[in-house]
């Protein structure tokens, strides 16, 4: 539960060190750009109205890999843009992943559906001011 989420920011890591000096000057806003429409798609799907049926409610989809494997590289390679330290970064990300994993299933076997939607769109808007944040910090303003 922990491993995968740790070894691919490293392999984005990587491919972002080799690209470094080439996008310096645009880094901050290449993780605005990804940070936003990733906090910006969870955002759009948290408050899409849910279509209920009385009888029958639709299982979620199962975790898209692909779009897991692209989001973790990407985070990889925002680590690398910024200059942060990745032996660290992976490891709290391995680890707290770990146990955040083993309390998601046991939390949301407890709430269920209950807060889904609340909590997407608290971890959109998370990401989008983390973009944020980013850009206007490069850019002198904070």
């Amino acid at each position: 539960f922990g491993g995968f989420p740790a070894l691919m920011p490293f392999g984005g890591w990587l491919l972002g060190s080799q690209f470094e000096k080439y996008i310096t000057s645009i880094d901050h806003w290449i993780a605005f750009i990804l940070l936003g429409i990733i906090g910006g798609k969870m955002i759009v799907e948290s408050v899409k109205p849910d279509k209920e049926d009385d009888e029958v409610k639709e299982m979620d989809a199962p975790l898209d890999l692909k779009e897991m494997f692209v989001l973790a590289v990407a985070v990889g390679i925002t680590f690398a843009f910024l200059d942060y330290p990745i032996v660290e970064a992976i490891t709290i990300i391995g680890i707290s992943t770990f146990f955040i994993s083993i309390g998601g299933v046991y939390v949301g076997n407890f709430f269920g559906n209950k807060y889904e939607k609340k909590a997407e769109f608290v971890g959109g808007l998370i990401l989008v001011l983390l973009g944020v944040r980013i850009l206007l910090t490069h850019l002198g303003i904070l």
